[in-house]
């Protein structure tokens, strides 16, 4: 007799693309997904690291994630977006190419990933690779993408700003 799965071992992924590349990541680190705004650049940070944005009062540090991952992006169109996501106890906008649905993945549709499938993103980014049909979707591990180092320096500089603003409007 066939045991049912059970929805519990379901995952829920927001998927987006950066070029040619599709992705997921947990629906559960998703904030939320905002048109592309105008950033502040940072001086110093690294190339990934676009800058800041003022977010309804939030100051957050925004990262090209094609440049983290080294792949190739489309360029900045109508439908570049930026995923507001938390990683730790940051949050944090990634700038991607387009953000398309949100599905759900059942355990068993995904697979750790083969040594034998072609991507342009380092491994230590993946989570793995769900298996929809005939579409594969890379599933990234948003915890993977930042270092602790990284992180520390983009919290540094979101403080030095949000600083800098107190001084201001002090003045």
């Amino acid at each position: 007799m066939a045991v049912e799965r059970s929805s519990k071992e379901e995952i829920q992924l927001v998927v987006f693309r950066i070029k040619d590349e599709e992705s997921g990541v947990d629906i559960n680190q998703v904030r939320e997904i905002v048109k592309l705004v105008s950033i502040t650049r940072m001086p110093k940070a690294p190339a990934f690291i676009e800058g800041v944005v003022n977010l309804r009062g939030q100051i957050i540090t925004v990262i090209d994630l094609s440049k983290r991952l080294d792949l190739p992006s489309q360029g900045r169109t109508d439908t570049t977006r930026i995923m507001v996501v938390e990683v730790g106890d940051n949050t944090v906008g990634m700038i991607v190419d387009s953000v398309s649905e949100v599905l759900r993945l059942s355990k068993d549709q995904i697979e750790r990933t083969p040594q034998l499938i072609q991507t342009e993103i380092h491994e230590r980014y993946l989570r793995g690779v769900g298996k929809l049909g005939d579409r594969l979707l890379i599933l990234l591990d948003l915890n993977e993408v930042l270092s602790s180092e990284e992180i520390q320096h983009m919290s540094k500089h979101v403080d030095a700003v949000k600083d800098s603003l107190v001084k201001d409007f002090a003045n």
